[in-house]
Order: structure tokens, then C-alpha cells, then sequence
């Protein structure tokens, strides 16, 4: 359970106060922009090399954020035609380090007991030229038109799923280039950035397991617009999926789309719509385990 410092969410670049460069650190082309679109500060992280360009939290390696949410939010988008890398650091409750990268470099997924790689599809907007391409699956460049991405990540899940272990809590994380990061968060409950605060009172989505997205963290939405038109929205692990997995696509579930029936549990498949569902998507293949290389 997250210290009381740490509830309802904990909005990450705020608290250990980014923009400062006392407990991050950065490296390279790093620069912070105001986006006038999202209407606040946003990172650029870019660069040729992943291990020279980026930015990392706490500053040093030796030392813990001590995040213990459930949930980690990445409010991110991949720059146009580039590779990008995040690392992140967890420790499980045998104090072992494990690191989970994902990139759009990786081709397939590797594990070992310390790391675990998963290859990142970036999905192009739907009726794009590069929407066939990313609705295959396939790795590589992000497109032209990749979009803004609300990425949540199970880490408990992760953890159980693919190395039997259990979590502990966030170490530290590494976001290289080529990136636009506008926050990280982490959370015991689950968001749905596509909910209003005013919808969620009516829906009760509360008593789901669900709640809106904060609006310090949120996308800005015009009036008469859609959140899932604007952005895309990736969980992973995708509720409902069952091991192993050929692979892992945007399948489903916004956390809003939650099922009707009383009792019914979140862990139960949830269909939502195809357009939304095929933007984005984490893609690995269960493989023999081998030795992780390093993608640079």
C-alpha cells in the first residue's frame, strides 16, 4: 500500500521537481518546451544514441524513488521517424533490481531473471499510410503521425507474468531518446483518461476499480471533441489476455469500458472499439530465454 505521501496518485516530474535538475538528472539533448497544444511544459529528449541523450530519475543510481502504486502512467509520444528507449528499474520483494525496457528498436521479446525487454509498436492514426504497417505488428521508426500516448503499465502484473516475482516498488527511471514526455505518475487505481469528472460521477466508476484522470496529468480535450480521436491509450498487460502470449495488441480495454454486471471482476475481457483499440500497441513473442543484448 503507498505511504499517505504517495495516495491518491503521485505526479512524479512535480514532486521530485524535474525542472530544478537536483534529484534528475539528464544528459545530452534534453529541453524543456512549451507545448501549446497540451498547454503546459514538456521534455524533448533526443539524440543518435539511447546511452547519451536522456533523462533520469533519482539523479543518482545508488539512490530510490521508493514508489510502491500499482500503476505507472507514461504521457509520452515518440518523435516522427526515430527509435526511443525508456528503461525502468523496479525491486521486488526479495530486494532483487529488475529492469524493464521497452523500445521500438527491440524485434522481439528476451527475458532473464534481472531484465525484461518488449519490443514497442507505434501505431500510426487510423486511414494513415503507415497504419497497415503498424497494425501488423511490425518494429521500427516511429511514423509521421504517431500521436500523444497515456501508456499504463501493471508492474505488479509484469513482474508476476513474466519472471514469477513479486513487486516491490519503483526504483528509477530512464527515458532516453528520441521522446516528448509530458509526466509520469504512479497510482493504486486505474484512470481512464477518456472519462470527465462529471461522466465518472454519473457512471460511478468508482465502484469499477476506475477513476478520472487527474487533471494535472490530463490531455487537454477541446469541446465537442473525443479523448480516443485526439490520443491513444495503451494497459499493459491488456486485462482479460491469458499466457502466452503471440502478442499483444491494443485489443482492448479503456478502464472506462468496464463491465455492467455487479461483481463482475476488471480482470474479465472487455470489448471496445477496433479504431481505438489498433492505434498502439506493446507486441512481444514468448521465446526460449536468452541473453538480453544490449540494443546500442
Amino acid at each position: 500500500v503507498p505511504a499517505a505521501w504517495q495516495r491518491p496518485y503521485l505526479n512524479i516530474f512535480k514532486h521530485f521537481r524535474v525542472e530544478e535538475w537536483k534529484r534528475s538528472a539528464k544528459e545530452g539533448d534534453v529541453a524543456a518546451l512549451t507545448d501549446t497544444r497540451l498547454k503546459g511544459t514538456i521534455y524533448r529528449i533526443r539524440g543518435s544514441n539511447p546511452a547519451s541523450s536522456y533523462l533520469q530519475l533519482p539523479r543518482a543510481g545508488t539512490q530510490s524513488l521508493g514508489l510502491t502504486g500499482r500503476y505507472l502512467y507514461l504521457l509520452f509520444r515518440p518523435l516522427p521517424r526515430k527509435h526511443f528507449l525508456v528503461h525502468l528499474d523496479v525491486t521486488t520483494e526479495e530486494n532483487q533490481v529488475v529492469r524493464i525496457s521497452f523500445s521500438n528498436l527491440f524485434k522481439e521479446f528476451k527475458s532473464t531473471a534481472t531484465w525484461l525487454q518488449f519490443p514497442f509498436v507505434c501505431g500510426a492514426s487510423e486511414g494513415s499510410a503507415c497504419e497497415g504497417t503498424a497494425r501488423r505488428g511490425a518494429t521500427g521508426a516511429a511514423p509521421p503521425d504517431v500521436r500523444w500516448t497515456c501508456l499504463v503499465l501493471d508492474l505488479p502484473s509484469i513482474l508476476s507474468l513474466y519472471l514469477s516475482r513479486r513487486y516491490g516498488h519503483l526504483r528509477g527511471v530512464k527515458l532516453c531518446c528520441n521522446l516528448l514526455v509530458k509526466n509520469l505518475c504512479t497510482s493504486d487505481l486505474l484512470f481512464d483518461p477518456g472519462v470527465s469528472f462529471s461522466e465518472a460521477r454519473h457512471g460511478d466508476l468508482s465502484c469499477r476499480g476506475a477513476a478520472p484522470m487527474p487533471r494535472e496529468l490530463a490531455f487537454p480535450v477541446p469541446k465537442g471533441e473525443n479523448w480516443h480521436d485526439l490520443y491513444d491509450y495503451i494497459r499493459f498487460p491488456s486485462e482479460g489476455s491469458k499466457l502466452p502470449y503471440d502478442s499483444i495488441r491494443k485489443s482492448c480495454p479503456s478502464p472506462g469500458a468496464v463491465p455492467e454486471e455487479p461483481g463482475r471482476p476488471l480482470s474479465q475481457p472487455v470489448t471496445f472499439t477496433r479504431a481505438v483499440c489498433d492505434r498502439l500497441s506493446l507486441v512481444h513473442h514468448i521465446t526460449s530465454p536468452k541473453a538480453v543484448s544490449a540494443p546500442w
